[in-house]
This record gives structure tokens, C-alpha cells and sequence, in this order.
């Protein structure tokens, strides 16, 4: 039995089944994601989800799915399934016999006498998706009939029944090729084997997507049909579909799925998992190299991409990749600051801590590979070009106070990681001179004393150091206030004092670090990571659900972030030592039930503050893979 498996009274229990959601993606930004019954769910759902450069550098949703039909002495099997309001139709899931996840996507079917075994792959390159098709077991003539769902739009989106759908096809090797609108890429259909494709053009109206309807979306989408593929299939035989961006050569198809699966680690443990899960959220299109922060939903964010770029590239030996994301990175810099949000159309600057985790990894870098020629003969500028920045000030009202601190904000604007907005404005504004902003401050101009041994900034940081403690310590609290303005100091117990203890220069003593670890561990600790408030506080909010006002509500006021521990384990590490190690080893050996809980082999973006702590947000994450991943490194360390 595979690590990830499910049986067939799992399968059939749709309460349980349509909760387990898959994600494949590729290095050219490709993806593939649906529930382990093949039924979507979300409207990011798809087995083919592609970029689309020449429209917005969007993803756009281009096959659906496919509804598969065992046709066998006249009597058809449809193996699909869809929601429609009220019903699910067909409900091919019941046939469903097993679903492991090793290497790859894995289902067997049985119907009557017939066994047939479907396995899902994303070439590791191309924008191209293949199933593979095993007739297992038959005891009579087999037909296997073929109808895709095409959409054709961005993810974010959804499609409806029009008259200018492009019904037009064009015949390529053993396939067709369909082109719904003008703007997009064609997308090319076929079998490695003869079929027949017979035109059937039709729109499946209100197909329902209950996780949009959950938090609060749109959610019915018509799907277009434009016919079916017929092939005879015999017992033990092999048969690939192919679904790409570009026309494939149908005789070497097989060819093409056998080498791809050859490249897969195996999903046999907790860790090899986290390995395959780290690797799907490195895209490379073009001559950029980025890192997508988390799946379905999510493009490749600046912040997110500093915290986890280390934990997903360094602690695998893959110091390349590292190197060509932050080359990437360095040129989309304006000025001090990074692009928070840096999706196609969708661009913003409102991040002031991205800047300084860049900083972090390539302090990260430099302890991993002794490579320090690299950063400073090719980045220093960049380096130094964000403390002038930042000394001399941008926008967003972000400066640096006559006493050293870091100080951002306005009204409106959220620029540090907790950054949920709603109609009321910011969740959480912090506007002011937040602690983990400082924190990070200080150990920026630390490192880059470290490098260059200029004065200013030895005598800043040490200037910024006394004003840290005089203005966030408290002798009588032992902890560390959140947010310090001019008007008053915000106490809220949070996790960003966590940081304090963990980067490489900190303003703190021991014994200041040991008592914020202290409160942190009493109060925000979880067996998912670390609350983003503390249940004692009234504004606390112990389940993350509801429409997306409500969400964001919750978003960080008490919902559990797993990239958090990173930095508790790192600080009660230093403190701690290998006393602290067993404590670690049970919190990360307790992640290994999460593997069949959400995403299927990954680590969810969040969950809630209240036990049992259920899974929430995207369901794989860049940061909280990495941040496992460094933990692992950081006990092995000890």
C-alpha cells in the first residue's frame, strides 16, 4: 500500500472525498488540481491550467476535466462526475475501487468485469498534461469514449454559455485542436492511439463549484463540450491522452509519459513529499525564474517569495535556482522597494518588509554555500540602494525615525504581512513601527556592516538596537509590543516578536529572547504552527470561515500560519539547544496526518486557531513547505 491511499468507502463518501483536493504543477507554470474523485470543486480547478502571456500573464483554465465512458456490449459506464444544483451527475465515483498518489495521481475503476487504471501527469517542461489509460481486466470488447470540458478563461473567472464560442476544429495526429476565442492559445487533443473524435458540440449548463459557494463567490459555470473521442482499448493495453498548448507526435506519447514519471521522487514518506512539493512552486518561463506562493490561487509575491525561496531551493543543494529567482527578483526592484503582488496586471509596491527579508536570504545563501563573492560583486548595490532608500524614504509613508526605528503606513494601506483588507479598511493596520519590521531593519544593516564594514552602518544599527529595546521591551510584560507609534503601543500577544529571536542579528539579550519564546509557546503555539493572536484577546477569532469579509476578519486574528514556526523553532533552537530538539521533532512529526487531509501530499496555507486546527486557505503553500523543509535542516543541525 502506497504512504497516500484511499479506499473505496472512502472514495464514495463524498463528505470525505471532496474535502481531499490534488495539485501537480509544472516549471512552466502549468498546473493541474482537482478533488481525488476527479470532481471540481473550485473554479481554480482543472486538469489543464495554463499561462496565457499574450492575454494578461494570467493562468486560464483550458480543460476542465473529462468525463470517461466504458462502453462494453452496448451498455455505457460514464466514470465522471459533476455537481449541478441539487444533484451530482453522473456519479461515476461509485465505481471507483482505489486512489494512491505514488508516484502520481493513481485511480482504478471497476465496472462489472472491467478494471481500468487512470494515471495523471504534467510534462515537466511543456504546457502539456497526459492521462494514461490501462485496461487492467475485461472479459469482452472494450470501448473507451472520451469527452472533454473545455472552459477557456482565467482562473479567477468563470464561463458561461455564448454565441461567440469558436465551434471550428482542426485535425492534427490522432486529435484535435480547438481554439474557443481569438486570444488564446490553441489547444491541441489526442491519443496515442487511432480513434475516432466525433463532433457532438454542447454546452453542460450550472455546473456547481462548492467551495466558491462556501466562501461566498460565484460558483455555477457552463462548461463546453464539443464532442467525444472513441477508441477500442484491449485487455492490458496502454492508452495516453494528451492535452497541450502545442500539437505533440502522437507515436511518441507513451514515450513522453514514461520518461516524465522516471523523473518523479516518490511519494513513499513525509519528507519526499515536502521535496515534490517543494519543486512545484519553482516556475521558469523564459528568462525569468519565479516562485509561485501557493496553489490554486495564488501568482508569485515578493515577501513570499524572500521567506520561502531558501527553505525550497537551499535545503535541497539547488543553490542555481536560488541564484536565478533572485536574479529575477533584483531587476523587478524600484527604487527601495519590491512588488508585493507581481502577477501580470495585477502589480503593487504596498510591501515594506520584502526588502528586508531579501536581506535574510541572502544571509541565508551565504551560510549555506559560503558563496559571499556572489553578493558582493553582484548584488551589493541592490543591497545598498534599499537602506538609501529607506533612509532617505518612499512611499507609503515609510521613513526612518530621528531614533532609528523603521516607520510605515496610511490610512488604507496594510504594507506589512498581515495585510487582510476589507470594505473597513485594514484588519490590522499597524501603522507605525511595527516589530517585526525592525527586527528585520536591524539585521539588515548588521549584514551589510557584515559585508562592506562601513561605519553608518555599524553606528545605525546600534543606534536602532537601543531605541528597539527601550520602545518594544517590557521588564514587567517579557514580551514584546506588536506596534509602537507616537500615540501608544499596541500589546496584542502576536507572532511577530518571534523574529526577534530568530534571524541572525538580533536586538535582544538570552534572556530577553528566552521570555519572548516563552510567551509565544504559552500562548500562540499550535501542532500547525503559531496563532496569529492569542485566544485570550477579544478580537480573537478561532475559525476561519464564512464569506471573504468574514475570512479576511480572520485572517489574522487567530488563524494559524505553519511558515511561522520556522522562526519559533530557529529561536528556541539557539536558546534551547538540543534540549529543545525533542520538543521540535514531535511538532514536525505531527504534520505527517496532514499529508490525506487538504491537499493531498502537501501543507495547506493556513488553519484554524481552535483544535482540532482543520485546514484552511490554499491548499499547498510555498512558505509552509519551506519553512518545514528549513526546520528539518535546523534539527538535523543539533
Amino acid at each position: 500500500m502506497s504512504y497516500i491511499h484511499f479506499d473505496k468507502t472512502e472514495l464514495i463518501n463524498l463528505n470525505y472525498s471532496l474535502e481531499k483536493e490534488t495539485i501537480r504543477s509544472n516549471r512552466s507554470g502549468c498546473y493541474t488540481s482537482t478533488t481525488i474523485i476527479g470532481c471540481n470543486t473550485r473554479k481554480y480547478h482543472g486538469l489543464l491550467v495554463a499561462p496565457q502571456p499574450q492575454i494578461d500573464s494570467q493562468l486560464h483554465v483550458l480543460l476542465s476535466t473529462i468525463h470517461e465512458t466504458v462502453i462494453q456490449r452496448g451498455a455505457s459506464f460514464n466514470l465522471g462526475i459533476c455537481k449541478y444544483p441539487g444533484n451530482y451527475s453522473p456519479r461515476g465515483h461509485k465505481y471507483l475501487e482505489d486512489y494512491s498518489s505514488e508516484p502520481i495521481p493513481n485511480l482504478m475503476y471497476r465496472v462489472g468485469g472491467v478494471v481500468l487504471q487512470k494515471e495523471i501527469i504534467l510534462d515537466t517542461t511543456a504546457d502539456r498534461m497526459m492521462i494514461k489509460y490501462t485496461l487492467v481486466d475485461a472479459h469482452s470488447p472494450t470501448k473507451l469514449r472520451l469527452s472533454p470540458f473545455l472552459a477557456f478563461r482565467g482562473y479567477h473567472d468563470l464561463s458561461k454559455a455564448n454565441t461567440y464560442v469558436n465551434k471550428r476544429y482542426l485535425p492534427v495526429e490522432q486529435g484535435v485542436q480547438f481554439k474557443l476565442y481569438d486570444a488564446y492559445s490553441p489547444l491541441s487533443l489526442q491519443l496515442s492511439k487511432k480513434n475516432e473524435f466525433v463532433p457532438a458540440p454542447d454546452w453542460y449548463y450550472n455546473i456547481e463549484y462548492i467551495r466558491e459557494k462556501e466562501r461566498g463567490y460565484e460558483y455555477l459555470e457552463d462548461l463546453y463540450v464539443p464532442g467525444y473521442f472513441e477508441v477500442e482499448i484491449e485487455k492490458g493495453e496502454s492508452i495516453i491522452f494528451s492535452a497541450g498548448l502545442e500539437e505533440a507526435t502522437a507515436s511518441s506519447l507513451e514515450k513522453a509519459f514514461d520518461r516524465e514519471l522516471k523523473r518523479r521522487t516518490p511519494r513513499d514518506n513525509f519528507e519526499n513529499c515536502l521535496k515534490n512539493s517543494a519543486g512545484q512552486f519553482i516556475s521558469k518561463r523564459g528568462d525569468e525564474t519565479r516562485v509561485i506562493a501557493g496553489f490554486p490561487w495564488f501568482g508569485w509575491w515578493g515577501r513570499d517569495t524572500f521567506i520561502a525561496l531558501p527553505g525550497l531551493t537551499l535545503t535541497q543543494g539547488n543553490n542555481d535556482t536560488f541564484l536565478e529567482v533572485m536574479n529575477t527578483m533584483s531587476k523587478d526592484i524600484r527604487g527601495a522597494l519590491f512588488p508585493n503582488v507581481g502577477s501580470g496586471v495585477a502589480t503593487n509596491m504596498n510591501t515594506l518588509d520584502a526588502p528586508l527579508w531579501y536581506f535574510w536570504a541572502w544571509q541565508q545563501y551565504d551560510k549555506y554555500t559560503g558563496d559571499r563573492k556572489t553578493i558582493t560583486e553582484q548584488y551589493l548595490p541592490k543591497l545598498r540602494g534599499i537602506i538609501e532608500g529607506l533612509l532617505a524614504g518612499t512611499e507609503f509613508n515609510i521613513k526612518v525615525l530621528d531614533n532609528g526605528l523603521l516607520y510605515g503606513g496610511q490610512d488604507g494601506i496594510a504594507l506589512t504581512w498581515m495585510d487582510a483588507v476589507t470594505t473597513d479598511g485594514p484588519v490590522t493596520p499597524r501603522i507605525g513601527c511595527p516589530v517585526e519590521i525592525n527586527a528585520l531593519w536591524y539585521n539588515a544593516l548588521c549584514y551589510f556592516y557584515e559585508l562592506t564594514e562601513e561605519s553608518f552602518a555599524k553606528e545605525l544599527a546600534e543606534k536602532v538596537k537601543h531605541a528597539f529595546v527601550e520602545n518594544f521591551w517590557s521588564n514587567d510584560k517579557k514580551y514584546l509590543a506588536d506596534v509602537v507609534n507616537d500615540r501608544h503601543k499596541d500589546w496584542s500577544i502576536r507572532p511577530n516578536m518571534v523574529f526577534a529571536t530568530s534571524l541572525p542579528y538580533s536586538p535582544l539579550n538570552e534572556n530577553q529572547k528566552a521570555a519572548v519564546l516563552e510567551v509565544v509557546k504559552t500562548n500562540l503555539l499550535t501542532t500547525r504552527g503559531l496563532r496569529t493572536l492569542a485566544p485570550s484577546n477579544a478580537a480573537y477569532k478561532g475559525y476561519y470561515q464564512g464569506n471573504q469579509y468574514q475570512r479576511d476578519n480572520a485572517y489574522h486574528q487567530g488563524t494559524v500560519w505553519p511558515w511561522l514556526l520556522g522562526h519559533f523553532v530557529e529561536g528556541y533552537l539557539k536558546i534551547h539547544g538540543k534540549s529543545g530538539k525533542n520538543m521540535i521533532e514531535k511538532l514536525i512529526k505531527g504534520f505527517d496526518d496532514t499529508m490525506a487531509q487538504y491537499g493531498v501530499g502537501t501543507i495547506a496555507e493556513i488553519y484554524d486557531g481552535d483544535p482540532p486546527h482543520r485546514p484552511k486557505g490554499a491548499i499547498s503553500q510555498a512558505w509552509s513547505i519551506a519553512e518545514l523543509l528549513r526546520i528539518k535542516e535546523l534539527v538535523n543541525h543539533y
